[in-house]
């Protein structure tokens, strides 16, 4: 086993706690940004939360994961649907590599060129 999830968000959930009581008007903030982000509208609330998921895994965040794949759970996704959305979360993480990638040749083309120049 990897993690004990359940532990891992009971004890993360104690910390922010702790975070509320030193920050609340920027927690409250926070509480009211994510009860917006998972009202159900145009998608559901388990779409959100199955999207919330993908994120989480794509910026690597253990606890996230852990809250997410609960809520998940108790919005009645299924392994399947969990399974595709690891596809997406997995070819997210790869996609935006090749595209930084892309971006940090592109970069160093533009600064090496003014280096030649400045040289010449």
């Amino acid at each position: 086993m990897l993690n004990d999830w359940q532990n891992l968000t009971r004890d993360f959930s104690a910390a922010t706690r702790d975070l509320r009581a030193g920050a609340p008007e920027v927690m409250k903030e926070f509480s009211d940004i994510a009860r917006a982000a998972l009202k159900a509208g145009a998608l559901d609330t388990k779409t959100k939360e199955l999207v919330a998921l993908a994120i989480s895994v794509a910026i690597r965040c253990d606890p996230c994961i852990g809250f997410h794949a609960e809520a998940a759970v108790k919005q009645g996704a299924t392994r399947e649907e969990l399974l595709e959305t690891m596809g997406m979360a997995i070819y997210m993480g790869t996609g935006p590599t090749v595209m930084y990638a892309a971006a940090a040749l592109e970069a160093y083309d533009q600064f090496a060129a003014r280096a030649k120049a400045a040289a010449a």
